[in-house]
């Protein structure tokens, strides 16, 4: 049904069997791929830029090109050295400079236009050079100001570095460098720009690729890992929604992703390019879910002295941060060592403000209930993460909505925290919705039915 309402997408049978290959569609879709894990880069990266390539310090590459480059800037100072000079190599770079300069132009700059085409005129400056009138100063004093005109203010201590260069070589050598980067501003403000263009077509455009990638490649499993294999029991009901039973299961599938063994499962193809940033959200996740369980016992501990005791909460989230990044470390140990900076920090906050410090024997026991945290088991940690579990479902839930959810009870020292993972989750999995929702629904659309076939068929029996 899904494919005859949409016959431009078409999701293929998991059981087709495998067809050959050639290498020219490989290559083919490897390059649309990359096209698309591009477009989506820039689109839910809001920091991308286009950097420098910089080859490895020891590569045969850099020397190679180390060493074509020095043979090119060696020749123009022989020629410069001869008497009369050869201006022929100093020409054809005033030729790459001219087209650099009027690359950087808008429509609208057409006086500078007149200035380039006018002064770096090569027709004239050859003629020039073949009558001994060449001033080679004048035209790289006339390209450094037009430079300046047209970079970016980051890119004006550059400048001015090009103006205390006497030397002719060397100064053009300096010349094409700050070119490039020139080039890269250009690039990265034409990103920008396009961004929320792109933020628009995108969908569309890597929907595309994908249907293209599927119809190369119809024998792949098809996602069917990414959804929840228990299907919530509304979903399976007759007369339940099937737009808002697909959503549920969906937003469940999204919440899997947080909790996903990235070692030893692959990752869901649709969500194959954001791995990265879901893994980064599930590390930052599991810091947090730590950090909470530390705090709500430490607060259980103390009393409500230190409740609402001013900067205490961001003084312990600090310890648990430090002592926590990166997660490459032993659990056990770590915990022990935050058990010790927490009394320590418990025990000086209480004194400041007048009230006794732990016991000995009090000491030992928040030490011995933060080091329980470690364990899979542990009642308070288990509270915790399914609290931050039901926010980020409500959330998820009602992303159309302006407003965050409530945050659960026990959440409120980590709020803030929280809160913005949240918002880089959730935007995270609208921008997949958009792209892969007919894909979702149209295997869903399967399961449903033939759940519900199945729910009446046992209804008619009984």
């Amino acid at each position: 049904q899904f494919e005859a309402a949409c016959p431009s997408l078409s999701v293929p049978n998991a059981s087709s069997p495998p067809r050959p290959v050639s290498i020219e569609e490989l290559m083919e879709t490897a390059k649309g791929v990359t096209n698309m894990a591009l477009a989506h880069e820039i689109v839910v990266n809001g920091d991308f830029q286009i950097k420098p390539a910089e080859l490895p310090e020891h590569s045969l590459e850099k020397k190679v090109r180390d060493i074509v480059h020095k043979a090119f800037w060696d020749c123009l100072e022989a020629q410069l050295k001869e008497d009369p000079p050869t201006y022929d190599h100093a020409i054809k770079l005033l030729g790459e400079i001219k087209e650099n300069l009027l690359s950087f132009l808008l429509p609208g700059h057409t006086r500078l236009r007149s200035q380039i085409m006018e002064v770096l005129d090569l027709d004239l400056i050859k003629q020039e050079a073949e009558n001994g009138a060449l001033d080679i100063s004048k035209l790289v004093e006339f390209v450094i100001g037009m430079m300046g005109t047209l970079c970016a203010p980051a890119r004006d201590e550059e400048i001015k570095k090009l103006k205390d260069i006497h030397e002719i070589v060397p100064l053009f050598r300096a010349i094409f460098s700050v070119l490039d980067l020139m080039k890269m501003d250009m690039a990265n403000f034409a990103v920008s720009s396009i961004r929320p263009k792109l933020m628009q077509q995108s969908a569309e455009y890597e929907r595309k690729k994908f249907q293209e990638f599927l119809e190369k490649q119809p024998s792949m499993t098809l996602f069917l890992s990414f959804f929840p294999s228990d299907l919530p029991v509304n979903c399976v009901s007759f007369f339940a929604s099937s737009a808002l039973c697909s959503t549920a299961v969906q937003n469940q599938a999204y919440l899997k992703l947080l909790k996903w063994d990235h070692v030893n499962r692959p990752f869901p193809e649709t969500v194959l390019m954001d791995q990265t940033r879901f893994q980064e959200i599930q590390l930052e996740l599991e810091q947090l879910l730590l950090t909470g369980t530390v705090l709500l016992v430490t607060f259980s501990a103390a009393g409500s002295a230190l409740v609402d005791m001013p900067g205490f909460a961001e003084k312990i989230k600090t310890i648990v941060k430090v002592l926590l990044t990166g997660m490459s470390f032993n659990l056990k140990e770590s915990l022990a060592t935050i058990g010790e900076k927490v009394c320590a920090e418990v025990n000086s906050c209480l004194s400041q403000h007048g009230f006794t410090p732990f016991s000995p024997e009090r000491e030992t026991v928040l030490k011995g209930q933060i080091q329980a945290v470690a364990s899979p088991d542990n009642a308070i940690c288990k509270l915790i993460d399914s609290r931050i579990q039901k926010f980020l479902e409500n959330y998820l839930a009602s992303s159309h909505q302006k407003s965050l959810p409530a945050i659960p009870g026990g959440l409120g020292p980590i709020q803030r925290e929280l809160e913005e993972i949240a918002v880089k989750y959730v935007r995270l999995v609208n921008y997949n919705k958009m792209v892969f929702s007919p894909y979702y629904d149209a295997v869903l659309g399967k399961i449903l039915t033939k759940e519900e076939s199945q729910l009446v068929g046992k209804s008619e029996e009984s």
